[in-house]
């Protein structure tokens, strides 16, 4: 039978109809979806790295109790719950706290400098100089308060809008947690899923290569530099606590970026040891000892949590990750600073693996660490 042109433009034209109304129908439902889902995006993001990263310890702890997969992972929410959560609420409140302070001295006029302690002008070689500076900043500061008052009191409510994240982050891990929990108890069925989503977006050669490394990235990134970086700050945190040491939340927060940039925690114990000594306080001698002893061993624990926590290394550059930590803390808040670096991290090697047509290789060098 042959058709005629007006008979076959409508049949195009109809089909052309169909498919752009089938088109507009699923991206109007993807557009919901994603808006419905979005309020939830940032702790199920958090609670899937979690899963990922943890699925090893929960398999291996399951092989010990009969495999129950639900009984390994509720001990390990319960155990992630005590050991860092409760860490984290006491540093996250002494944070908050001294935020709190800085802001109510700004605007009340409070904000002061001690004079400095006549024996720091004996300090070797720069003594005089930085007794100078800080007899004059002690002297003169009220006035200068005055100057830049507007500036600092942008910088103060940016820092209590920090409060706020760091207090959601508190809360957000321990659901977080939780929810981890729950894939990992169902780990082996989430993972066939995930990775049957992927070989149908990339392709079956592909997606399985995408899925392993994109697993192994994950893994490498959570447990090799935000998980050292973060229970080494819980670490020396916790001695900042104990050793009374003024801003012990902002330290451990800066011990966390010190972290991620891959350099030594020695950089922040070294100058709080030195300021213990200098302080003295009420503390005896064999006190003062055993906080320098125990900041010191924090600041080395990252050589023994690093080969602990993964052998192998982290294959992406730290500056991405840097990036990522820095860029999600930035547009997330403190909850960013660990979605941030991951998910940069795994986007890297995803789209450098695809420059280099090389997927494969880079996901079996990392196999070790995905299984």
């Amino acid at each position: 039978m042959k058709l005629d042109d007006p008979t076959i433009e409508k049949t195009l034209n109809d089909d052309l109809m169909h498919l752009i109304i089938r088109v507009a129908i699923m991206g109007l439902l993807v557009v919901l979806c994603a808006r419905i889902f979005a309020p939830f995006s940032a702790v199920m993001l958090w609670a899937l790295i979690l899963a990922v990263t943890l699925y090893p310890l929960n398999k291996k702890l399951a092989g010990y109790i009969g495999d129950k997969q639900g009984r390994a992972a509720t001990a390990i929410v319960v155990v992630g719950v005590l050991l860092i959560g409760a860490p984290s609420a006491m540093l996250g409140s002494s944070f908050a706290d001294q935020i709190q302070d800085f802001y109510s001295a700004i605007e009340g006029d409070e904000l002061t400098i001690k004079k400095p302690d006549p024996s720091i002008a004996e300090w070797p070689i720069i003594g005089e100089k930085v007794h100078g500076a800080w007899s004059a900043a002690a002297t003169d500061l009220p006035a200068y308060i005055q100057e830049i008052r507007p500036q600092l009191q942008n910088v103060s409510k940016f820092l209590l809008s920090l409060i706020a994240s760091t207090a959601g982050a508190i809360g957000l891990f321990v659901g977080a947690l939780v929810i981890a929990g729950i894939m990992m108890a169902y780990g082996e069925s989430g993972s066939e899923s995930m990775k049957r989503i992927i070989c149908r977006i990339a392709g079956e050669q592909k997606g399985e290569s995408i899925h392993a490394l994109s697993t192994a990235t994950v893994r490498s990134v959570a447990m090799g530099v935000i998980g050292v970086a973060v229970i080494q700050a819980l670490i020396l945190g916790v001695g900042f606590l104990i050793a009374g040491v003024p801003g012990a939340g902002i330290l451990a927060l800066i011990t966390v970026l010190i972290g991620i940039l891959q350099l030594p925690a020695l950089i922040i114990t070294i100058p709080v040891i030195a300021y213990i000594w200098w302080a003295g306080g009420d503390a005896s001698t064999g006190g003062l000892v055993f906080y320098s002893a125990y900041l010191l061993l924090g600041g080395f624990s990252d050589q023994i949590l690093k080969p602990l926590l993964l052998g192998r290394g982290v294959d992406a550059p730290m500056p991405v990750i840097l990036i990522g930590a820095l860029g999600g803390m930035i547009s997330s808040g403190f909850i960013g600073l660990f979605i941030g670096a991951v998910v940069l991290a795994v986007g890297y090697q995803i789209f450098m693996g695809w420059v280099n047509n090389d997927l494969t290789p880079v996901a079996e060098t990392n196999t070790d660490v995905a299984k």
